[in-house]
């Protein structure tokens, strides 16, 4: 049988700073797939003015071989982002290892530290800094300095014109300004990206962090609660009790008034004592009942039913629109998810509440109408989060947070929205598969 819903809301709680960082890393890396291709197209561009438009002499050969080794690098690198989507510091600490040195051999075949577009290691330097963890960063710089130091000892300057005095004219003055507005317009195109990038990953982590916050409050009040029942275990055993003696004593048996009062004092303790055996139950702690299978349809119908028993509503619509039946797992945790859902209408509108069940592509969701004043604009904007409520009491709004954070660990939604009519309404919307039965060994035969 499959676990009780309760436990598998905990167990598939997020790891959230992880994910949040390799989901980060591996579009970084997608941005430094990009600026390959961008240095690749900027190569045979240079190269192939250089050559043919100034009649620059240039190793061609060992050039393009190195060319073709970045495109090689490149194409590598593409297919392999595709498959997997981690990608750690050291990973994008490699590929800037292998741009530097790329940009190294190039230049150190067309002019070291005479070649103008030397200023594109300030590239892979700034780069570095936002992408990179601190000490990684100072290993790219440390190699950058070293790389600067073997071009300035042992690459053979380029054959130009020492003609610096005619300004513009100057090719070498040409060179360090389209070198300038190069490294200018990639840094602003792509540190902008990347930075949206890391903005996004930190939001992503401010939220994840937020409902790590929650669901911790989520176990604090499950201790509590599971420690109130066992508490208001005994009292509740001695009120039945003495309810039983008072319902045989004369002065009652000979009042059908107060007899009648009595027979609903009793109804209302039997359900404190069904509510606290629920909540040991979820808490795991009650080992005499164990979730049970059923079915979807069957299962929405009783915990409807049994919620509308013993309440007093003016009108109230249920409909089970659902027409493919699956074998799910009846279980308190989700029971007392919608419980609070149809209480928190009730409490609204007690003259009128409509429930709607549907499935769709292995969707259930669940729709809880009512006529009340609605929600207000702050709770709309903050549904789900703690105390938020309109009742004015302590502890309030805990019911909604509660079916929220039960939803989203299941892999479901929580909608509420006002309705233009008047009134309000909640849609739960639930994967069929978070609470089907998985057959297992104990089940078959």
């Amino acid at each position: 049988m499959q676990r009780t819903i309760g436990q598998a809301a905990w167990q598939q709680a997020p790891r959230p700073t992880a994910t949040a960082r390799h989901a980060a890393g591996y579009r970084n890396m997608q941005y430094l797939i990009e600026l390959r291709w961008i240095a690749v197209a900027g190569q045979i561009t240079t190269i192939a003015t250089v050559t043919l438009g100034f009649g620059v002499q240039l190793p061609l050969a060992p050039m393009l071989q190195v060319l073709a080794c970045l495109i090689a690098f490149n194409l590598f690198s593409h297919l392999r982002w595709q498959e997997e989507r981690t990608v750690t510091n050291g990973q994008v600490f490699l590929a800037l290892l292998m741009d530097v040195a790329s940009l190294t051999a190039q230049l150190y075949l067309s002019g070291g530290m005479s070649n103008p577009f030397v200023f594109l290691y300030l590239l892979q330097v700034i780069l570095s800094a936002i992408l990179l963890r601190r000490w990684t960063t100072w290993i790219v710089v440390g190699i950058v300095g070293l790389c600067l130091a073997i071009l300035a000892l042992f690459a053979e300057p380029l054959a130009l014109p020492q003609d610096y005095q005619n300004g513009l004219s100057s090719l070498y003055i040409q060179g360090i300004l389209i070198s300038v507005v190069l490294n200018a317009v990639l840094l602003a195109i792509f540190i902008t990206r990347i930075s949206r990038n890391l903005r996004a990953g930190d939001a992503q982590l401010a939220t994840l962090r937020q409902r790590a916050v929650e669901e911790e409050h989520i176990v604090r009040m499950g201790l509590l609660a599971s420690g109130a029942a066992h508490e208001l275990g005994t009292p509740l055993s001695t009120m039945a009790v003495i309810l039983g003696d008072w319902r045989r004593m004369p002065e009652f048996t000979n009042n059908p008034e107060l007899l009648a009062e009595i027979g609903e004092m009793q109804a209302q303790l039997a359900r404190c004592k069904t509510i606290v055996s629920g909540i040991l139950m979820s808490a795991g702690e009650a080992r005499g009942e164990a979730s049970g299978r059923t079915s979807i349809k069957y299962f929405l119908d009783q915990l409807v039913a049994e919620w509308r028993d013993g309440r007093h509503i003016g009108t109230f619509h249920y409909e089970n629109r659902i027409g493919r039946d699956v074998a799910v797992v009846s279980d308190s945790t989700f029971k007392q998810m919608i419980w609070n859902v149809l209480e928190n209408a009730l409490e609204a509108s007690p003259q009128w509440i409509s429930v709607v069940a549907t499935e769709t592509d292995g969707i259930v969701t669940l729709e809880v109408r009512d006529r009340g004043p609605g929600f207000a604009p702050d709770m709309l904007a903050h549904f789900g989060t703690p105390y938020q409520s309109t009742k004015g009491r302590p502890g309030g709004g805990l019911g909604l947070f509660l079916v929220v954070n039960v939803a989203r660990t299941l892999g479901g939604t929580v909608e509420a929205r006002n309705l233009a009519e008047g009134g309000a309404a909640v849609r739960v919307s639930l994967p069929l598969a978070a609470i089907a039965v998985e057959i297992g060994d104990d089940d078959v035969g």
